[in-house]
């Protein structure tokens, strides 16, 4: 599991440090991680290190003394390194002067270099970069080398609101920050370099592949369809039979328990899934232990009929696409339930649910989650599982291969398939977020894909999470 912490946080946790160890330690540890990585990219890109071309972008703050102090040890590898000082007046006095000894050279812009080290803020710098930096790095054509995060990308929430740095590689220093999970393509491969922080849990966190493997249900020698949990599909209809069969198969896929389905695309179910149990009416589908409801299942009276019958058998429900819809026209829908419910908005979904997202979109979905009493899934370039205790998992597996139509559908069954075999709504939801993510890149392998096949992937995916 990894955590993501907040710069007061990252602070609380150096100060310690920077009391008991002598003057510019642990900025000689972050820089020496800065340069080990910075020389193994220069290998793997170029084949070689020294008789290599280095440029620093050098701020005012501690990130361009990590960026001077790194450009002295690349210096003494036979790099020819270059510092552009965006705040002449400011630089790190100790880390220039260790530049400048190692035979570094102070330039206004960079010269053809192989790699490029963005040192231009640090955790606490807000907003875009300024012109002077803007135009600097708008002319790079090199990759860049962020130290600790990506200037001008918000730390706390990743958004950028004006000209910032893409960097390939991000050097995290002790902690990895929330930047880290919330804008991916902004901070590249994240290397993170221990410098003897000590940090509790962070405000965001992540799952891996060995988290996934320890809370899937797996059958065990005493165990039948039932026992693996049982759950109940509401979706699809005259006009949208798909849903219906992507939100099915998908359960049926993610585990070996039992899914009933109940509506009126019992037929198309039938058809593709002959192992569900499925019937026209809600009254028929035989008892269950969770519920996964919405995807094409219609807005009207006999849908929102359906909806509410639902919800209080207050068993463990997520609800997606038109089950939000209706629940912002009827949010009294939740009112009474104790069962865990797992809510599953994109954007659109959400603004009508509780307001547009705005730019944190962790504080949004964790209000909303305190508002509902349910746990969020805030779908996305990154997703975000807010649950109603302030807990928050940010999914790291996310795919772009995934935006393509019916892939909720997909996600909506797996995590009900997890509600119903016991798993809890933040687990249940996360899990099935990084499976569903890793399913969209097998199944797209570079290329266009599609649900169905997103769904498809998901044994292949468990199959390799679960053997690793």
């Amino acid at each position: 599991m990894r955590h993501y912490h907040l710069p007061d946080a990252v602070r609380a946790a150096e100060a310690p440090l920077l009391a008991s160890l002598p003057d510019g330690a642990l900025m000689r540890r972050a820089a020496y991680g800065l340069a080990r990585v910075c020389a193994a990219e220069l290998a793997a890109r170029t084949g070689g290190v020294a008789g290599r071309r280095v440029a620093l972008l050098v701020g005012s703050g501690d990130n361009g003394g990590d960026a001077l102090f790194a450009g002295a040890a690349l210096r003494r590898r036979g790099v020819a390194v270059e510092a552009v000082l965006l705040a002449p007046d400011r630089a790190h006095p100790a880390g220039l002067a260790a530049f400048r000894r190692a035979g570094g050279r102070v330039v206004t812009a960079p010269d053809r270099p192989d790699l490029v080290v963005d040192g231009i803020v640090g955790i606490s710098g807000r907003g875009s970069l300024r012109p002077g930096a803007a135009r600097i790095v708008e002319a790079i054509d090199a990759p860049i080398v962020a130290a600790d995060t990506p200037s001008g990308v918000d730390v706390r929430t990743g958004t950028v609101h004006g000209p910032a740095v893409a960097a390939a590689v991000t050097v995290a220093f002790g902690a990895l920050k929330s930047v880290h999970a919330l804008a991916p393509a902004r901070c590249g491969r994240v290397e993170l370099i221990d410098i003897g922080l000590l940090l509790g849990p962070g405000a965001l966190r992540s799952l891996d592949d060995a988290d996934v493997a320890a809370l899937w249900p797996v059958p065990g020698a005493d165990d039948d369809k039932y026992s693996l949990g049982v759950l109940g599909v509401v979706a699809g209809g005259a006009d949208y039979p798909g849903a219906a069969v992507l939100a099915t198969g998908s359960a049926i896929r993610a585990t070996s328990g039992m899914v009933r389905y109940a509506g009126t695309a019992r037929d198309a179910v039938l058809a593709a899934w002959p192992e569900a149990v499925a019937s026209d009416d809600l009254s028929a589908a035989g008892r269950v232990q969770a519920w996964a409801v919405g995807p094409g299942m219609g807005v009207d009276d006999a849908a929102a009929d359906r909806l509410a019958r639902v919800l209080d058998q207050d068993l463990p429900t997520v609800l997606d696409a038109d089950a939000l819809t209706l629940l912002a026209e009827h949010p009294g829908l939740l009112a009474g339930r104790t069962a865990p419910t797992v809510l599953t908005p994109h954007a659109g979904e959400f603004a009508r649910l509780a307001g547009p997202v705005g730019n944190d979109r962790v504080a949004a979905a964790r209000e909303a989650a305190r508002e509902f009493d349910a746990t969020v899934l805030l779908k996305g370039h990154v997703t975000v599982v807010a649950d109603p205790d302030g807990r928050v998992v940010v999914d790291t597996a996310g795919s772009s291969w995934a935006a393509t139509p019916g892939s909720g559908d997909v996600l909506t069954g797996i995590i009900g398939k997890l509600l119903a075999s016991g798993l809890g709504p933040l687990d249940a939801a996360a899990c099935a977020a990084r499976v569903h993510g890793l399913a969209a890149a097998r199944a797209a392998d570079g290329a266009p894909t599609h649900a169905s096949a997103i769904s498809a992937a998901v044994p292949d995916v468990l199959r390799d999470v679960l053997r690793d």
